[in-house]
């Protein structure tokens, strides 16, 4: 296995991780406050419906799509996608932006599902419709990263095996604890992952375009490393011009909308 098949693999597991935590978070509310029942089947649902995509998108693009033209296409995605993760994960650490509250977002879908009563061991359609809403719409970021990154190596089997491990993983340290995954480190994660969706966006852009990168694929880790320097720096920078008071949130956090019905990282 390739230095750059390991790297995919690990980035793959990184953003699922990310997305698997914030999923679990809603259905472990959902099931709490709904009944497990109604949660089970909306997270399965959701799940059978990503696989479905993966298979008649992914399959199609990495078998019938010129390689050129994918890496083209997926590298201006990732690259798009990672510097949207980074710039966030960037203003957090600088005290810019809240840091995303796992905790926060439980008690919110938690209270909002509690105003609609509590119908545990009967199938809820709202604690149905919440789960599957949570699973689908974080899903769908990780459908984009597996057949992103999939596609532009070939190695759709890998990235959704990658992706796969992240699911089972957080579920399975969900179940241990039966509430939220707020102890895990999601925003570093989203900063270490950040850089690497970054670095394999402009990697892959630049092949597609034609650009023979010195080293070839051994120019992906110089390019994590330039770009996890660019972040260092740019978070001490802002980390000196004005960041947000101890225990203060920004509008868009105290805004934001439940995590039942939100998008994106």
């Amino acid at each position: 296995m390739s230095s750059a098949t390991v790297m995919l693999m690990l980035a793959v597991f990184g953003a699922c991780s990310v997305e698997a935590v914030e999923a679990l978070t809603i259905v472990l509310a959902s099931g709490t406050t709904r009944g497990w029942r109604s949660a089970i089947e909306g997270t399965g649902a959701a799940l059978v419906v990503l696989a479905v995509i993966v298979g008649a998108v992914g399959v199609p693009l990495v078998r019938y799509v010129p390689i050129d033209a994918i890496r083209v296409v997926v590298g201006a995605l990732l690259l798009v996608l990672g510097l949207s993760w980074l710039r966030k994960a960037i203003l957090r650490a600088s005290g810019h932006k809240a840091k995303h509250d796992e905790d926060a977002i439980f008690e919110r879908t938690a209270a909002s599902l509690r105003a609609d009563g509590s119908l545990r061991g009967r199938r809820d359609s709202i604690g149905f419709v919440v789960a599957f809403k949570g699973v689908f719409l974080e899903g769908m970021e990780v459908v984009l990263i597996v057949i992103s990154l999939g596609a532009s190596q070939h190695r759709l089997g890998d990235a959704a095996l990658a992706a796969a491990a992240a699911v089972v993983l957080v579920s399975a340290v969900g179940l241990a604890v039966s509430r939220q995954l707020s102890q895990v480190p999601e925003n570093t994660i989203k900063t270490v992952v950040g850089i690497m969706l970054t670095s394999f966006g402009l990697f892959w852009l630049g092949e597609g375009a034609g650009v023979r990168w010195p080293g070839s694929d051994l120019a992906i880790p110089v390019l994590i490393g330039v770009f996890g320097a660019v972040a260092a720096g740019a978070v001490a920078m802002l980390k000196t011009q004005a960041p947000l008071p101890a225990g203060t949130a920004p509008r868009s956090a105290e805004t934001e909308a439940s995590a039942a019905e939100r998008l994106g990282p």
